[in-house]
């Protein structure tokens, strides 16, 4: 006799193949396992608490119309990372010319020393979004998410030994802009 898990013990890929043939509830229950994870992504690449918001429901309307063509060929998380990084960039370049200039003060402010971050560890997230998109993308996923360098890869559909890269670049830079802030 067999046994019905309910949807909080199914399994992604159950939830996914439920959510495929049109399960309300089991896409339901895959955005509510993964909100939280696609909204810290969102954070840590943005910095900001309304643009992440912003982020993660926009990941949430793309899930849904994309869940059909997820194929199972890699971890949904990658795939999931992948779509929370375009989303990213989308809603940034919607607000880029004024992102600029928000950015620029702020980093003048920050190096300058007008500006104090109350929090060492958010100064340090402030600076990495200062990098270079791949750079930063590749510090945000490693260090900010856990990832391996392989599964970064991965999620940014390039090679391991190219995000090893970034990351040197990043660190460099990163040094570079820490101590212009006074932080190392």
């Amino acid at each position: 006799m067999a046994m019905m898990l309910d949807e909080s013990e199914a399994s992604d890929a159950e939830l996914i193949g439920r959510a495929k043939g049109g399960d309300r509830g089991a896409f339901g229950k895959l955005l509510e396992r993964h909100y939280d994870f696609v909204y810290r992504a969102a954070y840590r690449w943005c910095g900001k608490k309304a643009d992440a918001e912003d982020i993660a429901q926009e990941v949430c309307v793309r899930l849904g119309r994309a869940i059909r063509d997820y194929h199972g060929s890699g971890a949904f998380t990658t795939w999931l990372y992948t779509m929370t990084l375009n989303a990213a960039r989308d809603v940034m370049r919607k607000t880029a010319r004024e992102t600029v200039k928000i950015d620029a003060y702020g980093a003048y402010a920050l190096i300058s020393g007008e500006v104090e971050p109350e929090d060492p560890t958010e100064a340090l997230w402030a600076a990495v979004r200062m990098l270079p998109g791949k750079q930063r993308d590749a510090v945000l996923l490693v260090y900010g998410e856990g990832l391996s360098h392989a599964a970064a890869a991965e999620a940014m559909t390039i090679s391991e030994t190219t995000v090893s890269w970034h990351i040197h670049e990043a660190k460099k830079r990163l040094k570079t802009l820490m101590r212009s802030a006074g932080e190392v």
